[in-house]
Formats: C-alpha cells, structure tokens, sequence
C-alpha cells in the first residue's frame, strides 16, 4: 500500500468513528457506564463506578451522591500513605470536571462509597443513584450491580466504541 493510500484509509476510518463519537458525547454534563460491586448482605459496604463527561463550557463538581441502598453514601479516594500503605479518604470537597473534560470513578480510585447497605445487593439488581454537581445540580442515574466485573472492563476500554454500553447514559444539558 502506498503512502497516499494508507493516508486515505486511514481519513476514511476516521471519518466513520466521528459520528459515532459525537453520538457517545453529546452537549451538556452527562454520566454513563455506571455500575457497583457490594460485598451482598445487609450492613455490608458497596461502591459505584462510572464516566462522568463535562461537555459544556462551564467548569463543575461532583460534590454529593445519594442512593437509598445505603445508610451514608460518600465520595471516597485511594491514597498512599508515607508508609506505601493505600488508604480509603472521603473526599468532602468532591471531584472537579473541568468543562469540556470527563472523569472516571473507578476500582482503586476516586468512586462513591456505600456504607451501611439497607439491603442485599445482586448481581443484576439495579438501584438509583443521584448524583449531586455544582453548576449542573441533580443527576439520576441506575446503577447495576456487576461483581464480577474486571477492571478495564466496560468504560475504560474504548477500543471498540461501539460495544460500549450507554443504558445508564444520563444527560443533563448544557446551560444549568
């Protein structure tokens, strides 16, 4: 294949995942690919994973999370101690999303933690969760409970956009 031809292939593969892409992102703050992992029984803990996408021109922060699951429902972070130890922190400040930026909550990092859980979570069982933003105020999302879920499954791998599942894509449009 010549140089001119790898080229052309190449605009035109591009120029098919455009569409596509601008399908997956649209205006406005919006969050998908949500799902959470529990230890199952009463009284036990949870946390929720998902992509949050700040497509408008106004910087935000996720700064509350409520789910009716839960006794308290709080932002959490994994930090390094001085001792090389991971610790779990709330984070009371919230997360920030720079407009025109996402930001994932996922396994080993910034997720919402569930403390205290009112009921046996399944796999398979969906809940509500709302989320709280600054400029954006509340957003409601399902999340779906997926223990056996591997890191890098699912939002974080984009190598085949179009098998992403957005049945928790929430949208909140741009200008609130």
């Amino acid at each position: 294949m010549t140089f001119r031809m790898t080229i052309a292939a190449l605009a035109a593969a591009l120029s098919l995942c455009l569409p596509a892409t601008a399908q997956e992102h649209p205006d406005g703050l919006h969050v998908h690919d949500v799902y959470a992992r529990s230890m199952g029984q009463m009284g036990a803990s949870g946390a929720i994973f998902f992509m949050m996408h700040n497509n408008t021109a106004t910087d935000d922060r996720l700064i509350a999370a409520t789910a009716d699951v839960a006794e308290r429902v709080e932002l959490h972070t994994h930090k390094e101690d001085a001792n090389g130890v991971m610790q779990m922190l709330e984070v009371k400040e919230g997360f920030p999303l720079a407009a025109g930026d996402m930001h994932a909550l996922e396994r080993g990092g910034d997720h919402v933690m569930l403390m205290g859980l009112t009921r046996e979570l399944k796999d398979g069982d969906t809940f509500p969760l709302t989320l709280t933003f600054e400029q954006a105020g509340q957003i409601t999302v399902e999340a779906v409970v997926d223990n056996a879920r591997k890191p890098g499954q699912g939002m974080m791998d984009h190598s085949g956009h179009g098998d992403m599942d957005h049945s928790n894509h929430m949208n909140h449009g741009s200008g609130g």
